[in-house]
């Protein structure tokens, strides 16, 4: 077993998901891995989410353990694995608050973070959660927020909430022959039913033309998860 890399929790999870042309993400699919599917669909997922908790080996870095982030990934799989065990997400951005973690993630792991401002509120009503991150990149402001019955429930097997979140491998292209694989291990997430939800953005400015749909077209599902204490080992290498 690999040694633990990282600790933290996530919390308070959003997750915009769009139906895509698998065509879109063939250049972004790392070496040794194949698009995973649900329903014969391929599927993006715009991600905002609380980074709380956080330690490095351990270490826990001043000022930089709790801060806001938000995603753009997709799914995929191990090629050559049968099962659950090597399904996971490729992230396409990450965007943070905090200048030190997008260039040690990006210069040490290969990952695409990229720093704006960033905002975050969890707002409690009765009966009620109000959810909010936003951003400002390129010029504009972008939003992804939902308002959630505080009552949480179970996610059904075989849904397409499975799906999307049950996977538990990070996978980040190196070179055209490698990858860097991170697992993630974290109990099964209980979801806030979706009363509300917003999201905002010229997503083709800032993820490029080939996103520029999700501007025009409402989500196919918007999920909110809890969350979790997470757990990432360190990195294994697919050549």
């Amino acid at each position: 077993m690999h040694t633990i890399f990282l600790t933290a929790a996530w919390k308070n999870l959003i997750m915009a998901n769009y139906e895509i042309d698998p065509a879109v993400l063939m250049p972004y699919l790392p070496a040794h891995t194949e698009l995973d599917t649900f329903g014969g669909k391929s599927y993006v997922s715009l991600v905002g989410f609380l980074f709380d908790k956080v330690r490095i080996k351990g270490i826990a870095i001043p000022f930089h353990t709790r801060f806001p982030e938000v995603n753009l990934r997709f799914y995929v799989k191990q090629k050559g694995v049968d099962g659950p065990a090597k399904r996971g997400v490729v992230f396409i951005s990450e965007v943070v608050p905090k200048p030190a973690i997008a260039w040690v993630a990006n210069t040490l792991y290969r990952e695409k973070y990229s720093c704006c401002r960033m905002k975050y509120s969890a707002d409690r009503e009765p009966g009620r959660l109000l959810l909010r991150y936003s951003w400002k990149g390129r010029g504009k402001q972008y939003t992804i927020a939902s308002t959630v019955s505080s009552t949480t429930t179970v996610i059904a097997p075989g849904s397409v909430e499975e799906f999307i979140f049950e996977h538990y491998f990070g996978y980040a292209g190196v070179t055209k022959n490698s990858t860097n694989v991170y697992a993630v291990e974290h109990p099964r997430w209980e979801l806030f039913p979706v009363l509300d939800y917003q999201v905002t953005g010229d997503f083709k400015a800032f993820y490029g033309p080939a996103f520029g749909f999700m501007d025009q077209v409402r989500p196919d599902s918007v999920l909110v998860a809890a969350g979790s204490d997470v757990l990432i080992r360190e990195k294994t290498v697919l050549r």
